[in-house]
């Protein structure tokens, strides 16, 4: 995978220019008059407010806020055209790419949907979602033409509607998704919200939630945007990986109970990958496993990392235990799970399992 600061500073730039390109067909008219799709927003207070989200994200990065909002706002000057309206579109998506291109991977920054941050890559795919879906809702009230890339769709579909089965039309998907159209066999959408990756923090580490962007990335044998400490990813990485795009793929992958890459927090390289294998069943109990580089073993990285995950799996009330298992002649392993204080529950000739209970 390409660096995701570059590739994401491409995709709002080329947001941006799609969708001044389509709106400037139409710059002669009154956009104040002329309601923008099924908002309730005019057009101009629609292109207003994509510019307004465009900025805050620039600003959320670069201030690295990280309890609320940054207290600012935008406002146009007073007389100011169409024409004018698309410059600051123009500019405001500008500063976000160049922001996005300037912050660590690392950093993350304040956003409510749904775990109170995000990570560049997060704030850039927010910021085109806003350019492609508000200039759809423009160009409808408008009547001019726009369509944007399927390129463009599959970046934000993969990065923050992990929820979300895609469908082989991105933009049909993506509309739908945020209840802006049909798709044939899937039920009306009348609320949504978009998701970001999880982050669980640990002492030595930061446990990064793979997006299906990065698992498909992994799976295809990339290193998912991570660095990883030399001999990684390793295969039971990649295998997981692959378990992902194919949850993704069907429609029930659940970011919460996905893939994580383990982040050290020293130098940034990623040293393995732990995760689940599914939500949790209707008794309670979620499967994990994990791996790591073979450098980074011996250093108590997996004990801290499992111990991390499985306090707020059992943290959740769905959660009545987290459960593993085990080849018999993976010392290592096994004992990975006993200073995590899991207790063997059951053994056979091809596996051990262990569980921690709440």
């Amino acid at each position: 995978m390409r660096n995701t600061g570059e590739l994401g500073a491409e995709q709002v730039e080329a947001a941006v220019a799609g969708a001044v390109a389509a709106l400037r067909t139409a710059v002669d008219r009154d956009w104040a008059a002329v309601r923008a799709g099924r908002l309730e927003w005019s057009c101009r207070e629609t292109a207003t407010h994509v510019a307004s989200d465009l900025l805050a994200y620039a600003g959320q990065l670069a201030g690295r806020a990280t309890e609320a909002y940054v207290p600012f706002e935008l406002a146009l000057d007073e007389g100011t055209g169409n024409e004018g309206v698309l410059q600051v579109v123009r500019t405001t998506g500008a500063l976000l790419a160049a922001t996005v291109r300037s912050t660590p991977r690392e950093v993350r920054a304040f956003h409510p949907y749904p775990f109170r941050d995000a990570d560049r890559d997060g704030f850039a795919a927010m910021g085109v979602a806003e350019v492609l879906l508000h200039t759809h809702d423009m160009a409808a009230g408008l009547g001019v033409a726009y369509e944007p890339s399927a390129e463009l769709c599959g970046y934000v579909l993969t990065r923050i509607f992990p929820h979300v089965r895609p469908a082989a039309d991105a933009w049909r998907t993506l509309l739908w998704a945020t209840g802006r159209g049909e798709l044939p066999g899937r039920p009306p959408v009348d609320g949504w919200k978009w998701c970001n990756n999880l982050v669980v923090h640990a002492e030595r580490l930061t446990l990064e939630g793979i997006t299906p962007a990065a698992a498909s990335d992994l799976a295809l044998g990339g290193d998912g945007g991570f660095r990883w400490l030399e001999g990684g990813p390793i295969d039971g990485t990649r295998e997981g990986a692959g378990l992902v795009v194919k949850a993704y793929e069907g429609g029930v992958h659940r970011p919460e109970w996905g893939m994580y890459a383990l982040v050290r927090r020293t130098d940034g390289l990623t040293v393995g990958a732990m995760g689940f294998h599914g939500v949790p069943d209707e008794d309670g109990r979620v499967e994990v496993g994990y791996d790591l580089v073979e450098g980074a073993r011996g250093h108590g990285y997996a004990t801290e990392a499992l111990r991390a995950l499985s306090a707020r799996a059992l943290a959740r009330p769905e959660v009545s235990r987290v459960f593993a298992v085990v080849e018999p002649d993976n010392h290592a392993s096994r004992a990975v799970l006993g200073r995590a204080g899991f207790t063997r529950v059951a053994r056979d000739d091809e596996y051990v399992a262990y569980e921690l209970r709440g």
